[in-house]
């Protein structure tokens, strides 16, 4: 009797992109942490967290009364859900602009990570990959 079976080598769990991840310029640091189900990423180190002896603050929020609030330690990633292969349905905000995208993320190694924003449809977006922080 033959068995007949797939292997993918590539397979990936859902907690593989837990951690600290360095962004494209490696001017911070985002750590993806899972909370009820979900995933989400927070700034915890930025080269620069400070400006003129003060930390550096949301100041592009659309929400006025969030301007005040640090960067460092800023949740930038939201309510990502694993779907086997990619983590989607998620959101990114853009702390420069004060822009929130649709967004997803893919492993395109244990430590390169594929992060596409986008408005509407996923093609039409800006990708940015970050490497995983050396532990």
């Amino acid at each position: 009797m033959l068995f007949s079976f797939s292997l993918n080598i590539n397979a990936q769990n859902a907690d593989d992109i837990l951690g600290v991840w360095w962004d494209e310029e490696k001017e911070g640091q985002i750590e993806i942490y899972k909370k009820n189900g979900k995933y989400y990423g927070k700034i915890v180190w930025l080269e620069e967290p400070y400006e003129n002896g003060k930390p550096i603050v949301d100041s592009e929020n659309p929400n006025a009364e969030l301007r005040d609030q640090p960067i460092l330690g800023l949740v930038i990633l939201s309510d990502l859900e694993f779907d086997g292969e990619e983590w989607d349905d998620g959101n990114v905000y853009d702390p420069n602009t004060g822009d929130t995208y649709s967004c997803y993320l893919a492993l395109e190694s244990k430590n390169r990570l594929k992060l596409r924003g986008y408005l509407g449809f996923s093609l039409v977006g800006r990708s940015s990959y970050w490497t995983r922080v050396e532990q």
